[in-house]
Protein backbone atom coordinates (compact mmCIF):
# COMPACT_ATOMS: atom_id res chain seq x y z
CA UNK A 1 0.00 0.00 0.00
CA UNK A 2 2.90 2.32 0.71
CA UNK A 3 4.26 1.74 -2.81
CA UNK A 4 0.90 2.79 -4.27
CA UNK A 5 0.91 6.07 -2.35
CA UNK A 6 4.57 6.72 -3.15
CA UNK A 7 4.04 6.21 -6.89
CA UNK A 8 0.91 8.36 -6.81
CA UNK A 9 2.86 11.12 -5.06
CA UNK A 10 5.68 10.88 -7.62
CA UNK A 11 3.15 11.09 -10.46
CA UNK A 12 1.52 14.18 -8.99
CA UNK A 13 4.85 15.93 -8.38
CA UNK A 14 6.06 15.16 -11.91
CA UNK A 15 2.77 16.41 -13.30
CA UNK A 16 2.95 19.66 -11.36
CA UNK A 17 6.55 20.26 -12.41
CA UNK A 18 5.66 19.44 -16.00
CA UNK A 19 2.82 21.97 -16.03
CA UNK A 20 4.61 24.76 -14.16
CA UNK A 21 8.07 24.57 -15.72
CA UNK A 22 8.16 25.77 -19.29
CA UNK A 23 9.63 23.26 -21.70
CA UNK A 24 9.25 20.29 -19.36
CA UNK A 25 5.96 18.97 -20.71
CA UNK A 26 7.49 15.52 -21.00
CA UNK A 27 7.47 15.32 -17.19
CA UNK A 28 3.70 15.68 -17.29
CA UNK A 29 3.50 12.75 -19.70
CA UNK A 30 5.84 10.68 -17.52
CA UNK A 31 3.74 11.55 -14.46
CA UNK A 32 0.56 10.42 -16.21
CA UNK A 33 2.26 7.19 -17.30
CA UNK A 34 3.45 6.49 -13.74
CA UNK A 35 -0.05 7.10 -12.40
CA UNK A 36 -1.60 4.75 -14.97
CA UNK A 37 0.92 1.99 -14.15
CA UNK A 38 0.30 2.55 -10.44
CA UNK A 39 -3.46 2.17 -10.83
CA UNK A 40 -3.00 -0.98 -12.93
CA UNK A 41 -0.68 -2.53 -10.35
CA UNK A 42 -3.10 -1.70 -7.54
CA UNK A 43 -5.99 -3.26 -9.49
CA UNK A 44 -4.00 -6.44 -10.13
CA UNK A 45 -3.04 -6.76 -6.47
CA UNK A 46 -6.61 -6.10 -5.37
CA UNK A 47 -8.06 -8.67 -7.75
CA UNK A 48 -5.55 -11.30 -6.62
CA UNK A 49 -6.44 -10.73 -2.97
CA UNK A 50 -10.17 -10.99 -3.58
CA UNK A 51 -9.67 -14.22 -5.55
CA UNK A 52 -8.00 -16.02 -2.64
CA UNK A 53 -11.03 -15.98 -0.37
CA UNK A 54 -12.50 -19.45 0.11
CA UNK A 55 -16.10 -19.97 -0.95
CA UNK A 56 -18.54 -21.01 1.76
Amino acid sequence: MAVFFFLALVAVVLGIIGVVAEGLGYLLIIGIAVLVVDVILAAVRWSRRSGRRPLR
